[in-house]
């Protein structure tokens, strides 16, 4: 029963040692990198975000009036 709290407790400190281990390998990146690549992935969200809300207004759009000319002609 001794041996395996050990086992796990020699584990969990291995674990936590590798993880500080590659945290340290992390290169993080300057403000002005840091700056410009947010931007541009927020800018890019908006443009998706707008092409999505078109296709979807266009959908509605084109939709209801299939609907309307199939109430009009039956």
């Amino acid at each position: 029963m001794e041996k395996k709290k050990e086992e796990k407790s020699t584990l969990k400190r291995s674990w936590f040692q590798e993880l500080k281990a590659e945290f340290q390998k992390i290169i993080w990146p300057d403000k002005n990198s840091l700056v410009k690549e947010s931007v541009a992935v927020i800018l890019i969200a908006l443009v998706i975000g707008c092409i999505v809300a078109a296709v979807d207004y266009g959908l509605l759009n084109g939709l209801d009036a299939l609907q309307s000319l199939a109430d009009m002609i039956g």
